[in-house]
C-alpha cells in the first residue's frame, strides 16, 4: 500500500465557546487545516469527523454546511477519548486502501463542566453507589495508587508532571491555560481523588482540530511535500479480557498492545521516538504512560519525571504543548490536536516550545470503556 502524508494540520485555541455551535466549531479548525495547505474544501474526496456529545449527530454532514456542501461521503466517529485519533486513523486508511487521494478528518467538542462517569443509570443504583469509583477521577486514583503500591511512585512525582506540563503550556498560545504551578502549589490545591489534585486534572473545554491526508502522488501533484508529515503507523486496540476488569477498569493492556503494535509497523522503537504527546487526562495517567510506552523500563517512571528526562530539553519531551492538563481535553478533538503539536514539532515551527531536531513523534490517546489509539509520525525526507 502507498504511504499517507498529513499535508495540512491545524486547531483552534481551546477555550469556552458557548455562543457557538459544534458544527461552527468544526469547521474553523476544517478551513485552518485546508488553509495550511492551500487547498479548498473542494478538493477534498471524503470527510472522517469525529465528535462525542452531540445527540442529533451527523456532525460532519453539518460541518460541510458551514463550509461548502460538495457530496463528498461523510464518517461520523465515536469511540470516546479516542474519537479524533479514531476518524483520522479512518481517513488514513481510506488514502492506504487507494480509495482516496486526499481527505479531511476533524475532531470536535463542547463540554460541559464537572466529573466524567459514574452515576447509577436508569436500571438502578451500580454496585459502586451513586458517586463511587465509576468517575474518571477515582479510575486514574485508582490506577496511580496501584503504581504506588507497586513501585513506590510517590504523590510528590505526581504532581510534578503538571508542573511540567503547565510550565510548556506557557509557550502554547492555542492552550486553554498559559500559567506556572509551582510543586507546592499543585500538591496543595483542592483533594478531587487522591493523589490527583484540582491541578493533576485535565481541563474540559471546547475546541477542535483537523488534518488533511494525502497519498504520496497527491501530495506530489500539489507540491505539498516540503512540509508533509507521513504516517508511520496507525494503530487501535480495545481491551483484552482481564478477570480485574469485572471490579477494576484497566487503564494500561491496551496502550501496551498498541505501542507493540505501533512500534512494529513503524519499524522503529521507543528508543528512536524524538517526542511524545500522551493522553495525561489526570497526572497519574502520564506517569503510567511512561511504562506503558516503553519510554523507561518498569517501575522507572518516577525517576523519569524526577530526572527531568520529559521535560523540553530532555531525553524524551513529553507533552510540550501542555498536554491535557494545561492546553485541554475536548473529547472528540483531542487525538487530531496531538498529531497537530507534532506535526508542528516535525515541521520545526514549534517556536518556544520546539524541540529541537525532531524527525519522529509519537501521539497516544485512550478512551476507557476502551479504545486506545497510537500514530507515530515523520518529518518526510
Amino acid at each position: 500500500m502507498a504511504d499517507a502524508y498529513v499535508v495540512g494540520v491545524d486547531m483552534i485555541k481551546f477555550g469556552r465557546f458557548p455562543e457557538k455551535s459544534v458544527p461552527q466549531l468544526g469547521a474553523e479548525a476544517a478551513l485552518l487545516a485546508l488553509d495550511d495547505c492551500g487547498l479548498t474544501i473542494k478538493d477534498m474526496q471524503a470527510l472522517y469527523c469525529g465528535n462525542l456529545n452531540q445527540a442529533s449527530g451527523m456532525v460532519g454532514q453539518r460541518l460541510l454546511q458551514e463550509i461548502g456542501q460538495t457530496g463528498i461521503p461523510v464518517v461520523n466517529v465515536s469511540n470516546a477519548c479516542a474519537t479524533g485519533a479514531t476518524a483520522f486513523r479512518e481517513a488514513w486508511m481510506s488514502v492506504k486502501a487507494d480509495v482516496y487521494d486526499i481527505v479531511l478528518a476533524v475532531g470536535v467538542e463542547q463540554m460541559g463542566k464537572g466529573l466524567l462517569g459514574g452515576g447509577g443509570g436508569s436500571k438502578g443504583i451500580s454496585k459502586e453507589g451513586l458517586l463511587g469509583s465509576g468517575t474518571m477521577p477515582s479510575v486514574f486514583a485508582e490506577a496511580g495508587l496501584e503504581h504506588t503500591r507497586n513501585h513506590g511512585t510517590t504523590f510528590e512525582q505526581f504532581a510534578k508532571v503538571s508542573v511540567k506540563n503547565h510550565h510548556h503550556s506557557t509557550m502554547n498560545a492555542k492552550a486553554m491555560y498559559q500559567i506556572e504551578t509551582p510543586l507546592e502549589v499543585v500538591m496543595n490545591a483542592e483533594m478531587i481523588s487522591y493523589p490527583n489534585t484540582k491541578l493533576m486534572c485535565s481541563v474540559n473545554v471546547d475546541g477542535s482540530a483537523a488534518a488533511v491526508i494525502a497519498s504520496e502522488q497527491k501530495a506530489r501533484e500539489l507540491g505539498l511535500m516540503d512540509r508533509a508529515i507521513k504516517v508511520r503507523a496507525s494503530v487501535l486496540t480495545s481491551d483484552p479480557w482481564q478477570e480485574r476488569d469485572l471490579v477494576m477498569p484497566d487503564v494500561n493492556s491496551c496502550t501496551r498492545m498498541a505501542s507493540k503494535s505501533a512500534y512494529e509497523m513503524a519499524g522503529v522503537g521507543p528508543e528512536d521516538i524524538d517526542l511524545v504527546e500522551l493522553h495525561d487526562c489526570f497526572a497519574t495517567a502520564e506517569i503510567l504512560h511512561y511504562e506503558n510506552l516503553g519510554l523507561c523500563e518498569e517501575g522507572e517512571a518516577g525517576r523519569l519525571i524526577d530526572d527531568g528526562d520529559v521535560e523540553l530539553g530532555g531525553r524524551i519531551p513529553v507533552n510540550v504543548s501542555g498536554g491535557l492538563l494545561s492546553k485541554g481535553h475536548p473529547l472528540g478533538a483531542t487525538g487530531i490536536a496531538n498529531i497537530y503539536e507534532v506535526s508542528t514539532h516535525l515541521r520545526g515551527e514549534a517556536g518556544r516550545r520546539q524541540v529541537e531536531d525532531a524527525k519522529i513523534g509519537l501521539t497516544h490517546v485512550i478512551g476507557l470503556g476502551s479504545a486506545c489509539g497510537i500514530h507515530i509520525l515523520e518529518k518526510a525526507a
